[in-house]
């Protein structure tokens, strides 16, 4: 049996109940040893005076009986008293009948007295028989004597059986009185044969040897019975043997023992009398010692009675007392131990919890007041108490010490983003700033791919930001179209090239969520072109739904597992406190935390038919109608142009195999691949500016390598070519300002897959781009340090 999972409480009373139990069961043992003694010496006196006395009436009448009987045996006629005393017999047996089949006699008598009251009862049950015997002179004077002291013999056998007393002195006094009694049954003996051969005139055959020893087993068992009588009977009968009657009568029994035949001159008068007087006398003295023996049975049990009670008293008390010192004992270990571990349950689920949610917060906590004393006594509890003392407030302070770490890693990581940052944005700047003054086409992609790196550089540091619990700072005040949104978070991406945009439906997201949204959907556009086989595609798509816009992102990977899937849903819906150890996906975390903090949400879903599908919700308080863009949209400011900015990376959907690619709405701001050539193009952010757009000429040709010595230019063609830049560009941005842009016709080159772009009235024949050329670096951020800020 396994009791190491047991409750406290089942320990203790187990430990108690097996030795309560083994007192209780030797005290019901003992009480019932000694009540079952105690209550024999009570039914002594019911034996007595239920079948004693009545057996000893149904014995003496018998005795009478048998002698008339042989006395008529020995004669020739009828002895008119034989009736008399046959009736006599027949009350006293009728009796003790009544008795023997009473429930008081049966009660008080145990297994062998019982036996012995059934064999009485069937040794009566013969005497009819035995008397119509004797009436027809069928049986001698010996088969006489023999049927009577067979049914008298049975009688002496139960009371042989009622001196069973517990106590050792009355058991042999009682023995001793039935010992006493047979020996005055051998008497009666002696004298049926002695009157049945005085009758006679001559003794029978063998009848003197029987005479003989019966007399001297008469003499035998009273001086046996004699010497187990108390002083005081033993005195008794001593003097009833030194009367006259007793001595006379033993004089008779030796002349008779002497003489082979009757004695001549036998005094038969005189042993009538002496036979009489004795047998009457050993009666009396057996009743008196009989009644003598009943009555000081009573006190003696009484008295162990109430040794037993007081025993039983004591046994019950002690008992009860230890029963409850066991209890007191057990409930008060198992109430220090369950406010031990009450103690230890509360420090670990709410006072350690609350204490680190309250340094989170900021709040000053009191480790002394937070961790209390707790006094459990001196024993061994107290000392694992005080134990628990020490590992409470080591845990609190290790609490105290850990989130202080945490906050102060925290701070670190937010210093170290703020900075890289500031660093971030001036690099922006000046990569703006050498944008607007290059003109070489190679040397202006090589500055679009800088600026990209420093776009997703300026992703990560606001990465760090969000992991230090602060918010990154990007924003808008106006609203921002959907498309637009999208687009921004694609250019944020490092594979945007394999990224489609495909039906997204007119809306716009409120200025205050919009960064946050571009860096929600950048984290997941990275992870689906990161988790992603690099020959396949990533869709997005925006449609509005009832209670906001939903974002959907679907890849074409392998997917995730349905635990796997689960436990970044759970971490989505309720983001977790960052914990460093865990940086195996901290872009589901930033997007948890960007997610949580505008009540937006996301979901992962399997993609069909492979791959995974990441949802973003938008609630209907973030979302609004799509602002105005194209011509008008020179009247938005900085923000539009900062919006253009950050979206140019993208292009129209691209078509697929075998389907044409879709039309962006005239409100998207579509931005051209670049060429080999460089041709100047209106402007698409609608900041007046001219683009270069790089073109594949008729003929490649192969760029110059610079020697290391420059070659020496005349001041004349220095200046003439200076002024011929400056007063093209001037005009450029004339012509584009007044006109608002030329007209965009699209055209389609050779690639199933690559739209291509180019002015309407330049006269430009459509050309294919080059299947080698790299799709369009991306835009520079020409948004200065006070809007990137703002």
């Amino acid at each position: 049996m396994n009791t190491r999972d047991w409750p406290i409480r089942a320990k203790l009373t187990a430990l108690v109940i097996g030795p309560v139990t083994g007192l209780l069961a030797l005290w019901i043992f003992a009480t019932t040893l000694t009540f079952g003694p105690a209550l024999d010496l009570l039914a002594a006196r019911t034996l007595l005076y239920d079948l004693g006395r009545p057996g000893e009436n149904v014995v003496a009448e018998l005795q009478r009986e048998r002698r008339l009987s042989v006395v008529q045996l020995a004669g020739d006629g009828v002895l008119p008293e034989l009736a008399g005393q046959r009736d006599r017999t027949d009350r006293a047996v009728v009796e003790l009948r009544r008795r023997i089949d009473g429930e008081e006699l049966r009660d008080a008598a145990d297994d062998q007295l019982d036996a012995r009251l059934d064999q009485l009862g069937a040794a009566l049950e013969a005497l009819p028989a035995g008397r119509v015997f004797i009436d027809d002179r069928k049986v001698d004077r010996a088969g006489a004597v023999g049927l009577y002291s067979g049914m008298i013999g049975s009688a002496f056998q139960a009371f042989s059986a009622m001196a069973t007393l517990p106590d050792v002195h009355l058991n042999r006094e009682a023995s001793a009185l039935t010992a006493l009694g047979r020996s005055r049954e051998l008497l009666g003996q002696a004298d049926a044969l002695l009157a049945g051969a005085l009758t006679a005139g001559r003794y029978a055959e063998g009848e003197h040897e029987q005479l003989v020893r019966t007399v001297e087993n008469q003499r035998f068992l009273a001086e046996s019975a004699v010497a187990d009588l108390p002083p005081d009977e033993r005195a008794g009968y001593q003097r009833l043997t030194e009367g006259a009657g007793f001595l006379r009568l033993r004089a008779l029994q030796d002349a008779l023992i002497r003489a082979d035949e009757l004695p001549a001159r036998f005094d038969v008068r005189a042993w009538e009398s002496s036979h009489a007087e004795v047998w009457q006398g050993l009666r009396d003295f057996e009743l008196r010692g009989a009644d003598s023996l009943a009555e000081r049975s009573v006190p003696m049990a009484v008295r162990i009675l109430v040794q037993l009670a007081a025993a039983g008293v004591l046994g019950l008390v002690a008992i009860v007392v230890c029963v409850l010192v066991a209890l007191r004992v057990g409930r008060s270990l198992a109430h220090r131990l369950t406010g031990v571990r009450s103690a230890a349950t509360e420090m670990a689920e709410e006072r350690l919890p609350d204490v680190v949610a309250r340094l989170r917060r900021g709040e000053e906590v009191d480790v002394a007041r937070e961790a209390p004393e707790m006094d459990h006594g001196g024993d061994e509890i107290g000392q694992v108490a005080s134990a628990f003392n020490e590992v409470r407030r080591t845990a609190v302070q290790a609490a105290v010490d850990e989130v202080t770490l945490r906050r102060g890693f925290h701070e670190v990581i937010l210093n170290l983003a703020r900075r890289s940052q500031g660093l971030v944005h001036r690099q922006l700047a000046l990569l703006d700033r050498l944008e607007r003054r290059t003109e070489d086409p190679d040397e202006l992609a090589g500055l679009f791919q800088v600026d990209h790196l420093a776009t997703r550089l300026r992703r990560h540091a606001e990465d760090l930001v969000i992991l230090a619990g602060a918010a990154p700072g990007r924003g808008w005040r106006r609203p921002v179209a959907a498309v637009d949104v999208m687009r921004g978070a694609i250019s944020e991406v490092e594979a945007y090239h394999r990224v489609d945009v495909g039906e997204v439906q007119p809306a716009g997201v409120l200025g205050r969520a919009v960064g946050d949204v571009i860096h929600l959907l950048a984290e997941l556009i990275e992870n689906a072109t990161a988790f992603s086989p690099p020959g396949t595609r990533v869709d997005v798509t925006g449609r509005t739904v009832p209670g906001g816009y939903t974002i959907e992102i679907t890849d074409r990977g392998l997917g995730m597992s349905a635990a796997t899937m689960a436990a970044a849903n759970r971490k989505l819906a309720a983001p977790p406190e960052f914990d460093p150890a865990d940086s195996a996906r901290l872009g589901l975390f930033v997007v948890a935390r960007l997610a949580a903090r505008h009540g937006v949400r996301v979901e992962l879903r399997p993609g069909r038919p492979t791959g995974t599908t990441a949802s973003v919700f938008i609630p209907s308080d973030l979302v609004t109608d799509e602002p105005a863009v194209g011509p008008d949209a020179a009247s938005a400011g900085p923000e539009r142009r900062r919006m253009a900015k950050v979206s140019r990376l993208t292009t129209v959907p691209r078509g697929r195999a075998g389907r044409p690619a879709r039309e962006r709405p005239e409100s998207t701001v579509i931005p051209l691949p670049t060429t080999r050539a460089s041709t100047v193009e209106p402007p698409a952010d609608s900041d007046g500016l001219p683009r270069r757009v790089r073109r594949r000429g008729p003929v490649a040709r192969p760029r110059t390598v610079a020697a290391d010595t420059p070659a020496h230019r005349p001041p004349e063609e220095a200046r003439r070519a200076m002024s011929a830049l400056q007063a093209g560009t001037a005009r450029g941005r004339r012509d584009g300002v007044r006109t608002g842009g030329p007209a965009v016709t699209r055209i389609r080159g050779a690639g199933p897959d690559t739209p291509t772009d180019v002015p309407a009235d330049t006269g430009t024949p459509p050309i294919a781009p080059d299947p080698t050329t790299e799709p369009s670096p991306p835009a520079p951020d020409r948004r200065t340090a006070t809007e990137r800020d703002a």
